[in-house]
């Protein structure tokens, strides 16, 4: 490549936190309770490092050590698990969260998939190292002199396997391990420069990463389909206005778990994204949707299969 990408080459666009808009995305994301708690702990962390001080003074006076150990963690979250599961979703707009628990600004900016290039020599190294230099450089701005960082930076990677797997593989080309040994560095600095910025990656394929970038993680959140009751919690509110009783808002949930030979049920996005429009769809705009009808389309869409990641 002969010049610097632009920001619009590196990033699919730029969100700002707080926003409505992703909050009310966010609270739609039922059944991870445990997820979202978690990450967003883990991102307040890395821009509020006076209030986990605070607390230590508080409960546990002297564990300095127990401080810088989790201050020093490398700033890598990876989200693994099912397609549909949320991963993506909760990744888009935990930055809200964190804005508002900590009260300061946070920027997303969500790597574009085009930063794996078009194969010339050189061209994806220079994609993610520029990438990394946008993102320290926003970062840097935002560092504090003491106490909390004025903002935070989330650099975000979709599908990260396709961008960070892993340089055992002897089929791998020489572009691509650059590439992985550019992101591993640009990890690494953000750590070793203590800034108000994380990466999050999404995968479906966690075993395809590179055992280097794996170590780095903070923490690896797991991601499933949801079961009975989870379920139950995204269509009850929707079914329940639709007048559905309790026992046809069962039947439907019985249906779009595990039946038969199907041993695996739809996922969240199979569920708000298919089920729900296609009941919609069916009775618009002549007649009132009818539960029995519901059912029926039910049994008739069959859920997105799961993921199978190359045996190893």
């Amino acid at each position: 490549m002969n010049s610097t990408p632009s920001v619009d080459d590196l990033f699919e666009r730029r969100t700002s936190f707080p926003d409505f808009e992703a909050q009310e995305r966010l609270s739609r994301l039922v059944g991870l309770d445990n997820q979202i708690s978690r990450l967003s702990k883990m991102l307040g962390l890395l821009v509020s490092s006076k209030n986990l001080e605070n607390w230590a003074n508080k409960y546990h006076q002297g564990a300095d050590q127990l401080v810088n150990m989790i201050l020093r963690r490398p700033p890598l979250i990876v989200l693994a698990g099912d397609v549909g599961s949320g991963k993506s979703e909760l990744a888009e707009t935990i930055g809200d969260t964190v804005a508002r628990q900590e009260n300061i600004d946070v920027s997303l900016l969500p790597l574009s998939l085009s930063t794996r290039g078009q194969g010339r020599v050189g061209e994806m190294t220079q994609l993610i190292s520029s990438a990394f230099e946008y993102t320290v450089t926003e970062a840097q701005k935002l560092k504090p002199v003491s106490g909390n960082a004025r903002g935070a930076v989330i650099l975000l990677v979709d599908e990260a396997d396709a961008l960070a797997q892993s340089r055992e593989s002897t089929q791998m080309h020489h572009e691509d391990r650059a590439g992985v040994n550019t992101f591993i560095r640009g990890i690494d600095r953000i750590a070793n420069g203590q800034l108000p910025a994380a990466v999050i990656m999404c995968t479906n394929r966690v075993s395809a990463l590179d055992p280097a970038v794996k170590r780095r993680a903070a923490d690896i959140l797991t991601f499933s389909r949801p079961d009975e009751n989870q379920r139950e919690a995204v269509l009850s509110d929707v079914l329940h206005q639709l007048g559905f009783t309790s026992e046809q808002l069962k039947s439907l949930v019985k249906a779009t778990g595990p039946i038969g030979k199907r041993e695996y049920g739809f996922t969240f996005s199979d569920l708000t994204q298919r089920l729900i429009p296609a009941i919609v769809l069916d009775a618009y705009p002549t007649q009132a949707i009818n539960p029995k009808r519901a059912l029926e389309i039910t049994h008739t869409i069959e859920p997105t299969p799961p993921f199978k990641e190359d045996s190893a």
